[in-house]
C-alpha cells in the first residue's frame, strides 16, 4: 500500500525534555513508519543539563534514522531550529516542541494539505492552545507587531507545529536568529518575500505534562524585539 509521503525529515528541538523526549520520539516513529517511505528523525539538544542528551543518543543507537545534534553550551530556540533545518535531508521537513504538547499522528493532515493546494510550507495554528492567559495575550501583541512591521498575516506565527518544502531552507536567505522567539516570524518573513506560497492549518494542542517551556524569559522576550527590529530595518534598505 502506498504511503502518503516518499521521504520526510523530523526534527524535535529539546532543552531540558528528558522526561518527554523519548515519548515523543517514539510515537513520531511509529506514525513515520506508517506515513513515509523514507524518514529520519533529528533531535536537536541544545545543550541541556539533564539526561535529554542520553536519552535521545540511546534512541540513536537503537535506530540508525535517529540522529543527535548536540549544541554546547546551549544557543537558544533560533539555533536549534537552524540545525534542523541546514541538517535536513530530504525534500520535506516538518518540526514541532518536544514536550509531547503536539499530537504528531495529525502531520498526515500536514501533507494531504500541501497536497491539494500544492503550498511551499503549511503551518499549524492552535485550535485552543493550553497556556497561560498571559503567554496568549503577549503572541498576540507580537503577531500585531510583525504584521504592522512586515504585512505578515498569519493566525499565528509561532506555532511550533510546521510542515516546509526543502527548496524553501535552500533558498531564502541564511537565518540570523539564535537566542530568541523571533526565528519563526524571520523564517516566515523572508519565506514570504521569496515567492513561497503558505497556507495554514489547525492542530491540537495539548496540555505540558511535564517540565517547563523557557520561551516567555525576560531575556528572550528582549532578545526577540530587538531581533525583529534588526531585520526592519535591514529590509527597509531593499
Amino acid at each position: 500500500m502506498a504511503k502518503l509521503i516518499p521521504e520526510l525529515s523530523v526534527f524535535f528541538p529539546a532543552y531540558n525534555e528528558e522526561k518527554n523526549i523519548e515519548n515523543t520520539v517514539r510515537k513520531a516513529k511509529k506514525i513515520l513508519e506508517e506515513t513515509a517511505d523514507e524518514w529520519e528523525i533529528i533531535v536537536v539538544n541544545d545543550g541541556s543539563k539533564d539526561r535529554t542528551g542520553e536519552i535521545s543518543e540511546s534512541l540513536g543507537r537503537q535506530d540508525p534514522r535517529i540522529r543527535v545534534i548536540t549544541h554546547s553550551p546551549n544557543r537558544g530556540y533560533g539555533a536549534s531550529l537552524k540545525s534542523g533545518f541546514y541538517n535536513s535531508r530530504y525534500p520535506w521537513i516538518a518540526f514541532t516542541d518536544s514536550d509531547g504538547q503536539f499530537d504528531f499522528a495529525e502531520i498526515t493532515n500536514f501533507i494531504e494539505k500541501q497536497k491539494e493546494t500544492g503550498a511551499d510550507l503549511v503551518i499549524g495554528y492552535y485550535k485552543k492552545r493550553q497556556v497561560s492567559k498571559f503567554k496568549i495575550i503577549t503572541s498576540k501583541m507580537w503577531e500585531i507587531a510583525v504584521m504592522t512591521l512586515f504585512g505578515l498575516n498569519v493566525r499565528d506565527i509561532d506555532c511550533g507545529f510546521k510542515f516546509i518544502s526543502k527548496k524553501v531552507i535552500d533558498k531564502i536567505p541564511q537565518l540570523e536568529s539564535e537566542r530568541g522567539a523571533f526565528i519563526s516570524s524571520e523564517f516566515l518573513i523572508k519565506a514570504k518575500k521569496s515567492g513561497f506560497k503558505i497556507v495554514e492549518i489547525p492542530v491540537t494542542h495539548l496540555p505540558r505534562l511535564a517540565g517547563k517551556g523557557t520561551g516567555r524569559n525576560i531575556n528572550v522576550i528582549i532578545k526577540s524585539f530587538v531581533d525583529l527590529f534588526k531585520l526592519w530595518k535591514k529590509l527597509r534598505k531593499y
